[in-house]
């Protein structure tokens, strides 16, 4: 296991992200988005996902160096394209947008389609608490064979679709940021199992005969079975109602066969509902039953000592302190991934050592 500062960690991104071909702030935007994810605990969406990125910019499924596309407009209504670009780059610019018409009209509806991977969509309920805003965010892929089965069925057929609901910060209480998908486990939770040696939780994946597993490479070998939707009907539910919202809404399409892209390629939809919260009950009402409601939630007896009752955002909290002193835990696999993905790109692996051992 590496533990690797996390500045050193985003040198060592930036550079491969601009071998790729990306320039100006791009390989800076895509570092410190995933360097964000793996401080706050969520490695799932963090530097792991660079051998994909770059698997797709070889193959022409990731396009560097896009911006988010205004392609329709009605004020309070907007739809965005992202031309395939980088998710980390859509994503802030298409939320910037809905922060700034949420602010005029007092709520935004913000449909983004075809973006390549949005990555952890609880960065873009951050950017609009950190703006004052709420914000809603539903999402679905398109572009690889299905993941998740539905309730009752034991084959992929919708992607992890997740879900993201985020309110800001009071005086008394850290911005709310509740983002999860909407299967038992993430995709990308299946491989950093894999990569740890580890066996994935009772009851989260079918193997490819529809029986239940714990073996990660049930997921990451071909033929795949399929992940479990969280909570059996409501997960389902919330899943199947994620993909119509995302991709029926916003245009973007919907996860089937004949909307497949290719092993790499994995866009994304989103659609977003982006509320500034003075233009409803008003501002001190709002603060005060968001401070009432987590105090009246959190003084409830604990079932063990030990074990406080948390708000959604607090373990991302104390896991980003920890990783800020200590550095961010690598097991060997995952960084022998992330050496051959630069090294795909042009980029020794003496190199890599060079950058995360904080050269230049």
């Amino acid at each position: 296991m590496k533990h690797i500062p996390h500045e050193n960690l985003r040198a060592l991104i930036r550079e491969i992200v601009a071998a790729g071909g990306s320039t100006g702030d791009e390989p800076r935007m895509v570092a410190d988005n995933l360097v964000y994810a793996n401080l706050t605990g969520h490695d799932s969406h963090g530097v792991q996902m660079i051998p994909i990125y770059m698997e797709a910019v070889r193959s022409g499924g990731l396009k560097p160096n896009q911006h988010a596309q205004i392609v329709i407009d009605h004020g309070m209504v907007v739809t965005i394209d992202g031309n395939a670009g980088y998710g980390q780059v859509i994503g802030v610019e298409a939320m910037e947008t809905g922060i700034e018409r949420a602010r005029e009209h007092g709520v935004c509806v913000l449909a983004i389609r075809n973006s390549f991977h949005l990555c952890r969509i609880g960065a873009w309920g951050q950017q609009c608490a950190d703006a004052g805003m709420v914000s809603t965010h539903h999402v679905n892929a398109i572009g690889n064979p299905g993941l998740v089965a539905p309730y009752r069925g034991t084959d992929g057929r919708l992607s992890t679709n997740p879900y993201c609901c985020a309110l800001p910060a009071t005086s008394n209480n850290p911005s709310f940021i509740a983002d999860f998908a909407t299967s038992v486990i993430a995709m990308g939770k299946v491989r950093v199992a894999r990569n740890a040696g580890k066996q994935v939780p009772d009851g989260a994946l079918f193997d490819v005969d529809g029986k239940p597993t714990n073996d990660p490479d049930a997921m990451l070998c071909e033929p795949r079975g399929a992940l479990r939707p969280m909570g059996e009907h409501k997960g389902y539910a919330l899943a199947l109602a994620n993909e119509l919202m995302a991709g029926a809404l916003t245009g973007g399409g919907t996860g089937r066969p004949e909307t497949e892209r290719g092993e790499y390629t994995v866009i994304n939809n989103m659609l977003s509902t982006i509320i500034d919260p003075r233009r409803l009950a008003g501002q001190e009402i709002f603060e005060t039953e968001l401070d009432g409601a987590i105090d009246h939630v959190k003084a409830s007896p604990l079932e063990n000592p030990d074990e406080p009752v948390l708000m959604p955002g607090d373990p991302e909290r104390h896991t980003m302190e920890q990783r800020l002193a200590n550095g961010i835990p690598m097991p060997v696999p995952a960084w022998e991934e992330l050496v051959a993905a630069a090294r795909s790109m042009g980029i020794t692996e003496a190199r890599a050592e060079n950058l995360i051992a904080g050269g230049t």
